[in-house]
């Protein structure tokens, strides 16, 4: 039988993850699993060598950790009340590489994650982080479409 005790869910805290957590509180319940909710703030300082004149760019990404923090508190207040057993993750970084370290760090057994749906043109320049994910995971990973539910 699988055993699923940890799942690990990336969440970009806008709408569409509100759309993907109830299908990981439906498998964390029907496994008992432990739910890590994970946000990873771009590391703004790594965007570049650019020149920015005051406020720093280190000024920056400490104002996106703390309103992420917030963020953050609050999805765990409105939506999380229904699972007791979840742990928040919040780091800084290239997104793609801190969920795979999360995963490898908390020996996680199944990935949740939703996609964006870029394709063309805005794919080639922004990437996917689901794509680098899902290539390089080294346990199961389940990609909803956020756009595609009901």
């Amino acid at each position: 039988m699988i055993k699923i005790r940890k799942i690990l869910f990336p969440c970009d805290l806008t709408e569409n993850s509100s759309k993907i957590l109830p299908y990981v509180l439906s498998i964390s319940e029907k496994y008992n699993s432990k739910v890590y909710l994970i946000h990873v703030v771009q590391d703004l300082r790594k965007l570049g060598q650019l020149y920015v004149p005051h406020p720093s760019t280190d000024l920056f990404q400490q104002e996106a950790m703390e309103a992420a923090e917030k963020a953050l508190n609050k999805i765990c207040d409105e939506q999380l009340q229904s699972c007791p057993n979840f742990k928040r993750i919040l780091v800084s970084g290239d997104i793609a590489a801190e969920i795979l370290n999360a995963v490898k760090a908390e020996q996680i057994d199944l990935l949740i994650m939703g996609t964006h749906g870029r394709n063309g043109f805005e794919h080639t320049i922004f990437g996917s982080v689901a794509e680098k994910v899902l290539r390089n995971s080294p346990v199961p990973v389940l990609v909803i479409n956020p756009f595609k539910l009901k």
